[in-house]
């Protein structure tokens, strides 16, 4: 596959779910909901319809496909996954986490409407995701329906990105060891790349031993996603970045980067994807994307 063709690939995934993503969050009350408030759900539409690489979505979409998966069904799940993605995005730009004003070159929730409307938006994204895995829509089976809850459910909740961000505001204090900020962005930025590598194998109807290899993918994947964002923070401007750049730097945040070097990180970036590309080697092509999606994360200037 060439590059113009990846490019090609992974902008009709983003453009899918963003299309799926504004159906989804129309102004018609659904069948048992009572109303749509119209200014909570500007604040929801703003948060999700701004663009994006939909990184995330794609590695559903590509990892069900590997397997034979349902596309309509990956698809749903992708929006449901960013629905995730995107409530952690607009409660961490509050002033009371990250305090920060530009998301993906527009203001955040907070500042286009107000910190109120930017804490309900998230706490509704969050809870449809949930509302898209388990609707009728949603052609799968009621067991890996319910799969799919539990693993969002834990990638997403305390013992995940909920969870890494609580350590991540506690780095603000005091310093973490190298083992310390590995956990953290395990579970901050790795738990959801990890289940949509993982969702993509459910919703496949993968055997235990191939959903586990999906599982290390996104592991290794989200590792190499974070050290890429860390090294990006350290070396990019703001225009570049569509936010804030420097700011861990600003406030004393320990990073991988900044403990070992750029060097040190670009050679790890280069051993993570040589990792991925070995661990998918046994599907083939079937695995190309894939693949290159794991060059693409570690490569990004953005």
């Amino acid at each position: 596959m060439q590059d113009r063709d990846f490019s090609k690939t992974l902008k009709a995934h983003a453009t899918a779910v963003e299309r799926l993503l504004g159906e989804m969050l129309s102004s018609a009350p659904q069948k048992g909901e009572i109303a749509r408030p119209e200014r909570l759900l500007a604040a929801m539409r703003h948060g999700v319809l701004n663009g994006g690489k939909r990184m995330r979505p794609a590695l559903v979409i590509e990892s069900a496909r590997m397997f034979g998966g349902i596309e309509s069904t990956a698809l749903r799940i992708a929006a449901a996954l960013e629905c995730i993605h995107c409530y952690s995005l607009v409660h961490d730009d509050l002033p009371a986490m990250d305090d920060d004003d530009i998301r993906r070159g527009q203001p955040t929730v907070h500042k286009a409407f107000d910190e109120a409307a930017a804490i309900l938006a998230g706490d509704s994204l969050l809870t449809y995701a949930f509302e898209i895995v388990a609707s009728d829509e949603t052609e799968l089976d009621a067991a890996r329906k319910m799969q799919l809850t539990l693993a969002l459910a834990r990638a997403a909740g305390l013992g995940g990105m909920a969870g890494g961000q609580a350590l991540d505001l506690e780095a603000e204090s005091r310093t973490l060891s190298e083992g310390e900020i590995t956990v953290m962005q395990a579970m901050k930025t790795g738990a959801l790349i990890r289940f949509a590598c993982e969702a993509g194998a459910i919703i496949g109807n993968a055997e235990a031993g191939e959903r586990a290899r999906l599982v290390r993918f996104g592991e290794i994947i989200g590792l190499a996603f974070q050290l890429r964002d860390d090294l990006l923070d350290l070396v990019a401007d703001s225009a570049t970045l569509g936010k804030a750049a420097g700011k861990d730097a600003a406030r004393g945040k320990g990073t991988l980067p900044s403990l070992h070097g750029i060097a040190w990180t670009e050679e790890k970036l280069e051993a993570l994807v040589a990792e991925a590309q070995t661990l998918l080697a046994p599907y083939g092509e079937k695995a190309d994307m894939l693949v290159k999606i794991a060059a693409y994360i570690a490569q990004r200037n953005h």
